[in-house]
Order: structure tokens, then sequence, then C-alpha cells
């Protein structure tokens, strides 16, 4: 094959490259990873537009717990546990920036303001802000759909040095 012959996706050095795959995850395992960091991105919508904030979280069981800053955008967005739900979407990752070997988790789900005072003295303990702001609320996501995937290398790429045993 020429130079003037390489595919689309062909560049200088591209067959150098380990090539990568998505390996979809399942509902367990995409949670278990989500429970094993403590850093996310919460999706909402505000003034009818798509909204994103890092927060951190604990999984506790299948929901994701979260605490918010007064004046939180989200916070208005919540409802109490008798109200309308909010949908919203939660995102974590951990993707290496040179290996480009990682997973992915999306949670979608309910949101709803935790009432029980129990519970929120419970969540101030596990959930430690990471920001010098007053957290006046606790927010309990209850994911309805949770999707991921893991990016692996091809079998033939394993012996690469790029790729990880």
């Amino acid at each position: 094959m020429g130079e003037n012959d390489r595919g689309p996706l062909d560049g200088p050095g591209e067959s150098d490259r380990p090539r990568r795959r998505i390996q979809p995850l399942g509902r367990e395992e995409a949670l278990r990873l989500l429970g094993s960091v403590a850093l996310g991105r919460l999706v909402f919508t505000q003034q009818a537009l798509p909204a994103i904030r890092p927060v951190n979280h604990v999984l506790d069981g299948e929901d994701i717990i979260v605490r918010l800053s007064d004046g939180a955008a989200v916070a208005s967005l919540a409802s109490p546990t008798d109200g309308p739900q909010t949908v919203v979407a939660y995102e974590a990752d951990v993707i290496d920036p040179d290996q480009h070997l990682g997973w992915s988790v999306v949670a979608t789900g309910y949101a709803q303001l935790v009432e029980d005072p129990a519970d929120i003295a419970r969540y101030e303990r596990l959930v430690r802000p990471w920001v010098a702001r007053s957290m006046t609320a606790v927010l309990r996501i209850r994911p309805e759909l949770v999707t991921g995937f893991r990016l692996t290398c091809v079998p033939a790429d394993v012996s690469s040095a790029l790729c990880p045993d």
C-alpha cells in the first residue's frame, strides 16, 4: 500500500498504535466501578439546557449520594420525597490519558432530596465536601438505567508495551 492508499483513519504512525475495543459493562460491574471512585459529573437541566457539575459521591447500595452547596442550581430541581421526581444523569470514568484504556459509567435516574435527619447525618459523615462551602442538602439519585463500557486492547495487541497485562 502506497502513502496515498491509506484509509480515512490511517494517519502517520497509526499502525504503530494498539487498537482499542469497547466492551459493554453489565449493571452490577458498572455500579461496582462507579463505587470505586469518589468523583463524577452530575448532569441535569438548567433553564431548559443541559448543565454538568463535578461532584464527589458515595454509593449506598445502588443509590448515588451527593451533597449540595447552598444555592446549588441542582438543589432547586430536586424534589422532596413526596413530590414529582426529577431525571438526572451521573457519569464517572477512569481513562488513562496515555494508554487510552479504562472505563466509563453513566447512571440515569431520579433525584430527590434526602429528608430523613438520620440519613442526612449519616451521609454528611460519608460524603466530605472537597470545597470550602456550606453543604446544606443531600441528594439521592436512584438509577433506573446504568450503562458503561471498558476500553481494552484487542487481543493481538495485548503484548504491546502500551497495553498492560
